[in-house]
C-alpha cells in the first residue's frame, strides 16, 4: 500500500487559497479515478476538484468553511502499489450516518459561487439539543381524564354538552381519553384530540409544537454575502432617499403592450425602469460609476452595466445585464428573465456575475413601503423599486384613484451628495409618469 497526498492545485484568477464548500466523501470511504471528493470557493466560482487516484480516503484538509492554500494537502489516499505508509489520524471524524447541510443542486465540474448550488456536506455537525416535542406516554399529560369509563347502559360521567358528545361519536373518539381544559369538554378539546392525540388536552389557538435549536455554520455563499455586506456598511457612509412616483399611466401603458407583445417575453415593470434608468444617467454620471477607495479613485462608467439582484437558493446573487442602454424594453425582459433563470440553477458565469457599474434590487410584490439597500461595493449607488399600490391622491381639485411606488436610492456619500441623488430620481420620475418619453427618440 501507497499513500497519495492531493495538494489543492492553482484554480486560477490569481487565488492564493480556496474556501471548503462540502465534501463528497468521507475518511474511510473509497473512491475512484475522476470520482468528485469536494467543492471549493474561490471569490468567484465553485469548482469541484476530482480525485486523480483510486484508494481509500484516510485524511482530508479540514471542515467545511475552512480555507485550504494553493500547494496544501487537501486529501490523503492510501492506494494499492508498493510500500507501505500508515495513515496519519483524520483531521476530521466520521460518523455512521450522514449529516447533509446544504441541498444537492447538481453537480457540474465548475460553478459560479453565487449560484451554484452545493453538494452535500459529509462531515459531521454538532448535535444540538433535541428539545421534545411531545410529551412522552409515560407523562401526566398523556393520562385519561379522571373518572372510570361508564358502564354500558350508564350515563357516562363526564360532562360535556349533547352537541359534543354526537360529534365525538361521529368522529369516533373516546371522551373517556379527552383531557377538558375546564371543567367539561369543548369542541375545542375534541379538535386538540384529533390534532395532538390521545391525552395530549388542549392547547390554545395557535400554538404550535416547540422546535430544537439548529446552529447552521456560515460557509459558502452565505459567507461571501455577509462578508460583502458587511464591507459595504462598514466602509462606505450610505444615505437613502425616497420618492412617491404615480405610475398609473405607466401602468396603462404595460398592459397595452403586453396586450400586443405576440411572442414576446411578458413585460413587468422593471424593463420600463431601466430604460428610465439609462436614459437619465448621461446626465448624472456621478451614480454609474465605480469607487476604488483605497486608490482614491472613481471611474465614471459610459456604458450602463446594470447588475440584477437575485434572490436564489445559494442566498443573494447579482447577474448583470451589460450594455442596458443598447437594449429596448422587450431585449431587456428576455435578458432578466435569462440572467434569473441561470442564477437560479447556477449556471451564470462569473463574467455574468460581475463587473457591475450600478445595481437595481426589487422585491416584486413584497416591495413594502420604502427599503433603504446596501450598496453593491465598490459601486456608488443602487435602486430599489418597490410595490405599486393604489390609493386615492388629488389631480387638481378632483381625488382619484392612482396607482403610486415608492423609488427608493441608497448612495455613498464621498462620492454621491444628495442634491445629486434627488435630481437624478426626479428626472426617473418625469419619465415613468410621461411613459411616452420612454420611447422617444
Amino acid at each position: 500500500m501507497a499513500l497519495f497526498t492531493f495538494k489543492l492545485p492553482d484554480i486560477g484568477e490569481g487565488i492564493a487559497q480556496a474556501e471548503i464548500v462540502g465534501w463528497h466523501v468521507q475518511v474511510g470511504d473509497r473512491v475512484e479515478e475522476d470520482q468528485p471528493i469536494a467543492d471549493m470557493m474561490t471569490d468567484k466560482a465553485t469548482v469541484e476538484m476530482e480525485s486523480p487516484v483510486a484508494g481509500t480516503v484516510v485524511r482530508l484538509a479540514g471542515e467545511p468553511g475552512d480555507q485550504v492554500s494553493i500547494g496544501s494537502m487537501l486529501v490523503e489516499i492510501e492506494t494499492e502499489g508498493e510500500g507501505e505508509a500508515a495513515a496519519p489520524a483524520p483531521l476530521v471524524d466520521t460518523v455512521e450516518a450522514e449529516t447533509p447541510f446544504l441541498p444537492d443542486t447538481g453537480r457540474g465540474t465548475v460553478r459560479e459561487a453565487n449560484g451554484g448550488g452545493g453538494a452535500p456536506l459529509d462531515a459531521p455537525v454538532e448535535e444540538p439539543a433535541i428539545t421534545p416535542q411531545l410529551a412522552k406516554a409515560d407523562s401526566p399529560l398523556h393520562q385519561p381524564a379522571a373518572g372510570p369509563p361508564p358502564r354500558a347502559g350508564e350515563e357516562s360521567p363526564i360532562l360535556a354538552s349533547p352537541a359534543v358528545r354526537a360529534r365525538a361519536r361521529e368522529l369516533g373518539i373516546d371522551l373517556a381519553l379527552v383531557k377538558p381544559n375546564g371543567d367539561h369538554i369543548r369542541h375545542a378539546d375534541l379538535d386538540a384530540y384529533l390534532l395532538y392525540g390521545a391525552g395530549q388536552g388542549y392547547r390554545p389557538a395557535g400554538r404550535t409544537a416547540p422546535r430544537a435549536d439548529e446552529q447552521v455554520k456560515v460557509i459558502g455563499m452565505r459567507r461571501r454575502i455577509a462578508e460583502n455586506m458587511a464591507a459595504s456598511k462598514r466602509h462606505i457612509p450610505h444615505f437613502t432617499y425616497v420618492e412617491e412616483i404615480d405610475v398609473t399611466a405607466l401602468e396603462e401603458a404595460r398592459a397595452q403592450l403586453n396586450a400586443h407583445r405576440g411572442d414576446r417575453p411578458k413585460l413587468t415593470m422593471l424593463p420600463l425602469l431601466i430604460v428610465a434608468i439609462c436614459r437619465t444617467l448621461p446626465d448624472f454620471p456621478m451614480l454609474n460609476a465605480r469607487y476604488d477607495d483605497e486608490a482614491g479613485v472613481v471611474t465614471r462608467h459610459g456604458a450602463v452595466h446594470l447588475g440584477m439582484a437575485t434572490q436564489t437558493d445559494a442566498g443573494l446573487m447579482v447577474p448583470v445585464i451589460r450594455d442596458a442602454q443598447d437594449r429596448n424594453v422587450w431585449q431587456l425582459a428576455t435578458e432578466i428573465r435569462r440572467l434569473a433563470d441561470a442564477a437560479r440553477s447556477g449556471k451564470a458565469t462569473s463574467a455574468e456575475l460581475s463587473g457591475s457599474t450600478l445595481t437595481l434590487t426589487s422585491l416584486g410584490p413584497l416591495g413594502g413601503i420604502a427599503t433603504t439597500p446596501v450598496i453593491n461595493r465598490p459601486e456608488v449607488a443602487i435602486i430599489g423599486p418597490n410595490r405599486v399600490i393604489e390609493r386615492p391622491m388629488f389631480r387638481g381639485k378632483e381625488i382619484v384613484a392612482a396607482k403610486l411606488m415608492n423609488l427608493s436610492i441608497s448612495c455613498d456619500h464621498r462620492v454621491v451628495d444628495g442634491w445629486d441623488a434627488a435630481s437624478f430620481v426626479q428626472a426617473v420620475r418625469k419619465l415613468l409618469e410621461t411613459p411616452v418619453l420612454l420611447f422617444e427618440g
